[in-house]
């Protein structure tokens, strides 16, 4: 099994997010899951399984904790890694399946937004891979909200350690900030891994 390593910061700033909230998100937020993740994996080669049990024990305690660590670690990853552009919009199969589900770049882009808005934690861009297509999913958490089956091709945070200290309370904002830095290159790279994946 490939062990997941952190991942550098993969771009020097961004348009409208600064750097100062870049560098906390990253360097603080995204490290403390990447490390978590790695203490509950080291913990769990010990654990004593004889007291595993529903209601409470290590074991539950641990495997529970890792959905947060981990997810926590793979959503950022892919957050960060989406970023650092200025192309504006899409092409190639990205954007053909794109206007597939939403008939147009800017309905998908209207649809996203009010998803991340509707959100606690999370809005991602999926590859389904049993209805093979893209679906926009939304998480209160990062253990929350997720399907299993759902590739995530591109991840919006919108808890709000994303934008308060550069937009306060106006998410709005921030998102549409956001969707000016989308890297699109690496996005479509991403999504032609995914979308021969089917589940059936």
């Amino acid at each position: 099994m490939k062990q997941y390593t952190y991942k550098e910061m993969p771009f020097k700033t961004l348009s409208g997010i600064s750097d100062k909230t870049n560098a906390i998100h990253h360097d603080k937020l995204y490290a403390g899951y990447v490390k978590k993740k790695d203490e509950i994996q080291e913990k769990l080669k010990t654990v004593e399984l004889g007291s595993a049990n529903q209601t409470y024990s290590e074991l539950r305690a641990l495997k529970d904790a890792e959905t947060f660590a981990v997810n926590g670690t793979y959503l950022h990853d892919i957050y960060f890694d989406g970023l650092g552009d200025s192309s504006h919009e899409p092409a190639g199969a990205i954007l053909t399946e794109i206007k597939k589900r939403w008939g147009s770049f800017e309905k998908f882009k209207a649809f996203f937004k009010a998803c991340g808005l509707a959100a606690r934690g999370w809005a991602v861009l999926s590859w389904d891979t049993f209805e093979q297509g893209l679906h926009i999913y939304t998480g209160d958490a990062h253990n929350q909200g997720g399907v299993w089956g759902a590739l995530p091709v591109i991840t919006m945070d919108v808890y709000e350690h994303a934008y308060f200290m550069d937009f306060g309370s106006d998410r709005g904002a921030y998102i549409d900030a956001w969707f000016e830095n989308l890297n699109w290159a690496k996005i479509e790279k991403r999504f032609q891994n995914y979308k021969n994946v089917a589940t059936q």
